[in-house]
């Protein structure tokens, strides 16, 4: 006879239901298949946040080809609002209101050694969760800006395909978007606050 799941372990499993709900796959009418965020929601429309990497050739092409489906696999043409390379964010609209939009937690307040989770479509697969710790909190140059930005440090596992989905803490709220990979094993997210203050502030490039 197999354990009963412990209370802590079906809260957590509860907790990333939850929040895959408001992950959606990207689809730009490449190869590739990214990840993003749906950020705010109301009865018409939506707003989703990704990498600006990740549309980067739909934007090149005025919107062509993008796409977005959400966890219940509906399929919804997308346009690109607003993108900062540099800051690796984009920002996209898509005329379908009453989504679940993603609890954003205060990543002015992370700690190393913090419990975080990433979810992702890696490698085409759609909803993949992978779990690890913050282990730092940093920040880089920005090549040919001249400013810096904060970034989180994790050693969650991510692939292509992750690139624009959110990190979690544990809670399921979203304390960063994961940009990038170095070295194979360094994972780097830009912490939800740098996210909040880019679209309040509308300094777009």
């Amino acid at each position: 006879m197999k354990p009963s799941p412990s209370a802590a372990a079906q809260a957590f499993a509860d907790v990333i239901a939850a929040a895959k709900a408001s992950v959606v796959q990207i689809h730009t009418g490449g190869r590739g298949i990214g990840a993003g965020v749906i950020w705010r929601s109301d009865a018409a429309r939506s707003e989703i946040i990704t990498n600006a990497h990740v549309v980067a050739g739909a934007a090149r092409r005025n919107g062509a080809g993008l796409r977005v489906v959400t966890a219940d696999n509906c399929i919804i043409p997308a346009r690109v609002l607003a993108g900062d390379p540099q800051l690796d964010l984009a920002l996209l609209g898509i005329d379908m209101g009453g989504l679940p939009a993603a609890k954003i937690g205060d990543s002015t307040r992370l700690r190393v050694g913090e419990l975080v989770f990433a979810i992702g479509n890696p490698w085409g697969q759609a909803s993949v969760v992978t779990s690890g710790i913050i282990s730092g909190l940093d920040s880089m140059t920005m090549r040919g800006m001249g400013r810096t930005a904060p970034y989180i440090r994790s050693d969650v596992l991510l692939a292509p395909g992750n690139s624009g989905g959110p990190l979690l803490d544990a809670t399921g709220a979203v304390i960063g978007i994961n940009a990038m990979i170095f070295g194979g094993d360094l994972s780097v997210a830009i912490p939800s606050h740098i996210v909040a203050e880019w679209i309040a502030g509308g300094n777009w490039l």
